[in-house]
């Protein structure tokens, strides 16, 4: 019983953090947030906003910060769902919310390497904006996901399921704007493309999922 306790008290903590940081976006970036919340359904966020795209923007980064803290949380409440003996501890958290964080930017900044190599910065960059944002709208999502795992329907493996499908539907779409507004150029290299894909899209995800089942 103490053993849940703490991990409750652990969960609490970092939903609030996220509350926070959530709040202090929408604070300092009204105008951005209100428009994010529509990036779902509305095209408008992503044409407006990455004309001022910068490489690191307050906005994005706070937005970031709750991706990762979301999506370790919604890992550990997920597993604690699959197994009744896990025990949650603020040191294998953290291990796990560096590794999210640090792939995602790994694999950001290897993109940006590779457009530089061949010079299609301005396409590429479009396209990390893009795919971060759809990212970021996934982490919102995860916040009352995971008040929900946490003190509503504890251990509730039907909403786990719902959620990965909504996880992977948020991507599809954003993978879909991204391959529309290119079809042009990825059509003319094809092969490039699929290349990407295995290396960039497929591989660091096998890795995640190593990392976490290991």
């Amino acid at each position: 019983m103490l053993r849940e306790t703490i991990s409750t008290e652990w969960y609490t903590i970092l939903i609030v953090v996220c509350l926070c940081i959530l709040a202090i976006a929408k604070y300092a970036y009204t105008t951005r947030f209100n428009d994010f919340l529509l990036l779902i359904n509305n095209y408008k966020y992503l044409k407006i906003y990455s004309k001022q795209q910068k490489f690191i923007h307050g906005f994005d980064a706070l937005l970031y910060t709750n991706l990762i803290i979301s999506l370790s949380l919604f890992y550990f409440l997920a597993y604690r769902s699959f197994f009744n003996d896990f025990v949650f501890t603020a040191s294998l958290f953290f291990k796990t919310l560096t590794g999210i964080g640090a792939l995602i930017l790994i694999k950001i900044l290897v993109e940006r390497l590779i457009a530089s190599l061949f010079e299609i910065e301005a396409l590429i960059d479009l396209y990390v904006f893009q795919k971060i944002n759809y990212k970021n709208y996934i982490g919102l999502l995860l916040l009352p996901i995971n008040i929900i795992l946490c003190f509503v329907a504890p251990n509730s493996t039907l909403m786990i399921y719902i959620t990965l499908v909504l996880i992977v539907f948020i991507n599809s779409v954003g993978f879909a704007v991204s391959f529309k507004t290119h079809q042009n150029i990825i059509f003319s290299n094809l092969f490039y493309f699929i290349l990407y894909l295995c290396a960039l899209e497929i591989a660091p995800y096998i890795i995640l999922y190593n990392l976490f089942t290991s």
